[in-house]
């Protein structure tokens, strides 16, 4: 019986999201910890004034990585060139550490991100994507 019942919670365990969605609200605080970086942009309209020295973040979701008009690292075009798109699962892994996401996503050791700021917790990174999601247009 014992055996049962662990088979059925572990199954349930692997069969949920391995991130949950995040607070959108959440997310836009934790941003201001991105915007000396990173804008939210579409044109004219800025949804989130922030930095130029990152990427604009408007449209993330469902992008293809390193696809804007940014000179990425060498590492972050070569993952462009692979035509993955991001998701959260991505998001959340990038943030953490965008080296070793890069490494990973490219089965290169000595791949590297430009970008060093990390956001250590899984939350604030779900959050964040969350409100990304929410002021990016439908895919």
């Amino acid at each position: 019986m014992k055996f049962a019942a662990i088979a059925a919670m572990t199954t349930a365990l692997l069969a949920a999201p391995a991130f949950a969605e995040g607070d959108a609200a959440k997310g836009e605080k934790t941003f201001k910890k991105c915007k000396s970086c990173h804008t939210i942009a579409d044109g004219d309209n800025v949804i989130t004034k922030g930095g130029k020295t990152g990427p604009n973040l408007f449209g993330l979701p469902s992008r293809v990585i390193g696809s804007t008009d940014f000179k990425y690292s060498k590492s972050a075009a070569a993952a462009s060139e692979l035509g993955a798109e991001w998701t959260e699962e991505d998001f959340i892994a990038w943030v953490a550490n965008p080296t070793d996401f890069l490494r990973t996503k490219l089965d290169d050791p000595k791949a590297k991100s430009k970008m060093s700021f990390r956001l250590k917790k899984a939350d604030d990174a779900a959050d964040v994507w969350a409100y990304l999601v929410s002021v990016s247009p439908e895919s």
